[in-house]
């Protein structure tokens, strides 16, 4: 048994796509720090853009693999996101599993699942020996969007009941946080009855940056002399974005101290929501009477083509990963404002560099941030109450004090949030589930099991893509 324990897995992972994101960089973080315990790690993907990725999925340091993206689109008409991604990921695993031997050569000791569970059974009947563990952000129901409307109820039907059944094929099941565990279980108490629920946290890497030319970090020029209040999200409704603008325009231009709220995060041109959520937040900005700019080159944010006295919010849509660290390193407060984030792996960056948070007092952040130790977490709904602690960090805080919660949140990332611990756990998860399908066996493969797979895939298939043409001859009235 010993020996097995520290036998080298195979362990392959299975993503929709490998953009820039949380669940792209838990995916990646996990796959870091099982290959750095010594395991053989492969990433296959429907979707990975070398120009819109984290730097370890296109430098080398990970095997990804681009699969079962030459037949479905992402979208149909930018609709249909959902059974486009499902028939994807089934394209993907019969593509490596059937169509070629990848996954034969490779022989799997277990599979990493994250996002979409639709392919899960499939994966199951042809490739029985190996243990799936699927770690679920959050409940895909609960994320899709406009369900006041009928047609979308209806639409959504066969697709959240795929969604809890299929994941019921999974060995093992994780999530992000404990507020994440209490969602599914109230969302699926029979799958809670049959399956445990492992909190698993993301992580970030804790180890100090190889020193380089090209890798020195240096403050922004501005940033000496303009405190940074900072923002990072994706450019997202959800994230509630606008919330940093109310704050920081309800503080009088007395009371700002020259300060500058940068607004960075994810942006894909080729998403409609990234392109309209900046649009309004620019157009919020200029309402609010804020001096908005929006620069999009790593020159001009670093020396604005305006002078810096004539900006409040300086927007910053997808910045590479130096200027992040640059922004994390110069910035006197971090407001992270999404309310019910399922985790929000933000905070743990700004608290490794020192930098306290402000944020949403709900969801993840109540178990990274702690109130008055390491930040503040405060009601999303109060724009005031956000206002308050901004005046407080900029014409209130001593040093001392600044220095001491610095110290804290760093201390409290490197004990509990590191990319060591989260490899850790799921290693023995990963451990727990070979052995137990060794005693199981496996009794779920086979032809029979293959074929009634395949007929249930395939019959919900069509009847989703049948399905997906009346809704849309329904919307577009033709």
């Amino acid at each position: 048994m010993a020996g097995d324990k520290k036998r080298t897995k195979t362990i392959v992972f299975l993503h929709p796509d490998l953009g820039i994101g949380g669940a792209e960089r838990l995916v990646v973080d996990a796959a870091v720090g099982l290959q750095k315990r010594g395991h053989k790690v492969v990433i296959f993907t429907s979707h990975c853009d070398p120009t819109h990725c984290f730097d370890e999925a296109r430098d080398g340091t990970l095997d990804v693999r681009v699969r079962g993206n030459t037949l479905v689109p992402a979208a149909l008409l930018r609709r249909f996101a959902i059974l486009c991604a499902i028939l994807r990921q089934l394209h993907l695993i019969l593509h490596i599993a059937l169509f070629t031997s990848e996954l034969r050569d490779l022989a799997p000791d277990a599979f990493f699942v994250d996002q979409l569970s639709a392919g899960l059974p499939l994966l199951k009947a042809l490739s029985p020996a190996a243990p799936i563990f699927f770690y679920c952000h959050f409940p895909d129901l609960l994320l899709a969007q406009g369900r006041a409307r009928l047609l979308k109820r209806l639409y959504r039907i066969p697709f959240d009941a795929l969604e809890q059944w299929s994941m019921a094929s999974a060995t093992a099941i994780a999530v992000n946080s404990a507020f994440t565990k209490s969602i599914v279980t109230q969302t699926w108490p029979a799958l809670a009855q049959t399956k445990h629920l492992h909190v698993v946290y993301p992580c970030i890497d804790t180890s100090p940056p190889s020193p380089s030319p090209s890798t020195s970090i240096e403050p922004l020029p501005w940033s000496l002399t303009s405190p940074i209040l900072l923002s990072i999200n994706r450019f997202e409704r959800k994230k509630n974005i606008a919330l940093a603008l109310h704050a920081f325009a309800r503080l009088p231009p007395s009371r700002r101290a020259s300060a500058k709220l940068v607004i960075a995060g994810g942006y894909d041109p080729r998403v409609p929501e990234n392109v309209t959520t900046h649009a309004s937040l620019e157009q919020l900005a200029h309402d609010l009477n804020l001096r908005p700019l929006t620069t999009h080159t790593l020159l001009s944010a670093v020396t604005p083509p305006h002078s810096i006295a004539e900006i409040d919010v300086l927007f910053l849509p997808s910045i590479p990963h130096l200027l992040k660290e640059t922004l994390l390193r110069s910035a006197r407060l971090l407001l992270y404002t999404p309310a019910h984030e399922h985790f929000g792996i933000v905070p743990l960056e700004a608290m490794l560099r020192g930098v306290p948070v402000l944020a949403a007092d709900s969801g993840g952040p109540r178990e990274t941030v702690v109130e008055g130790v390491t930040g503040w977490l405060r009601d999303p709904e109060d724009p005031q109450q956000w206002t308050d602690v901004i005046d407080r960090v900029l014409n209130g805080l001593s040093d001392a004090e600044r220095a001491a919660m610095g110290a804290a949140g760093e201390e409290r990332v490197r004990k509990n949030f590191a990319e060591g611990q989260m490899a850790e756990r799921l290693e023995g998860i990963f451990e727990g589930m070979i052995v137990e399908n060794k005693k199981k066996g496996a009794r779920e493969g086979g032809v029979s099991g293959l074929v009634m797979v395949g007929v249930v895939v395939l019959g919900g298939a069509v009847l989703a893509a049948g399905a997906a043409v009346l809704i849309s001859v329904l919307w577009t009235g033709r």
